[in-house]
């Protein structure tokens, strides 16, 4: 069985590899990346029908701008967002499961939503609600990373940009088998891997199953 490596930044690595731990698999983590708090202002909320969260990192970082937003019901992709949107005093008008594009199709496209997100971001392929972003946050690579033990690993993609800079690291593309959370992050990582698998839906949960199938399928393979 290959070991598996979360390379995600914090809290979100040390969460996926508690559950990927607990179903048994070599896992380690090591962040590639940090996310650091941008300063930013917040509009006046009456002028939004909801806001858009696709990370709670907009929640962790948001500092205390988010405090004259909390009226706004909250549309969130992914129950991790939506709950952590609940615990920062939000209510959450929709949740969606399988990515941004999903939930931004099953809405009312008469919505006026404000965005607070990352100042990395892919651009949404679909007829969407009116969407005003706002970059609360930024992911910053970490230098000096030694990326050596990634090497004969299966390692975890949650990005394009995380694909990207694990090209510009790896000593050994061709031992490394990679399970991406989309098809642009499997795009993004280019070619000479062992492998390279996207997850069914952009979940962090089907992420980790796509990883641990591939993991299981041993070094040799």
């Amino acid at each position: 069985m290959r070991r598996l490596a979360i390379i995600r930044p914090k809290p979100g690595a040390s969460a996926t590899l508690r559950r990927a731990l607990d179903q048994g698999l070599d896992a380690f983590a090591l962040p590639l990346f940090e996310i650091v708090a941008l300063d930013w202002e917040a509009p006046e909320a009456d002028s939004f029908d909801g806001l858009l969260l696709t990370s709670a990192n907009a929640l962790r970082h948001g500092g205390r701008g988010l405090d004259a937003l909390r009226r706004l019901p909250v549309y969130a992709v992914g129950e991790a967002t939506a709950e952590a949107a609940r615990a920062a005093g939000f209510a959450v008008a929709a949740t969606g499961s399988q990515g941004v594009e999903h939930l931004l199709n099953s809405i009312d496209l008469a919505l006026h939503l404000l965005h607070l997100c990352g100042r990395d971001r892919v651009d949404v392929e679909c007829e969407t609600p009116t969407i005003t972003e706002i970059a609360v946050y930024e992911s910053r690579a970490i230098g000096g990373v030694d990326a050596a033990p990634l090497d004969r690993c299966v390692v975890m993609v949650h990005s394009p940009r995380a694909a990207w800079t694990l090209a510009g690291l790896a000593h050994d593309r061709s031992s490394i088998a990679i399970a991406a959370i989309s098809s642009a992050a499997a795009d993004a990582a280019g070619f000479g891997w062992a492998a390279v698998e996207a997850a069914e839906t952009p979940t962090d949960e089907a992420l980790l199953a796509l990883a641990a199938r591939l993991c299981k399928k041993g070094r040799g393979q």
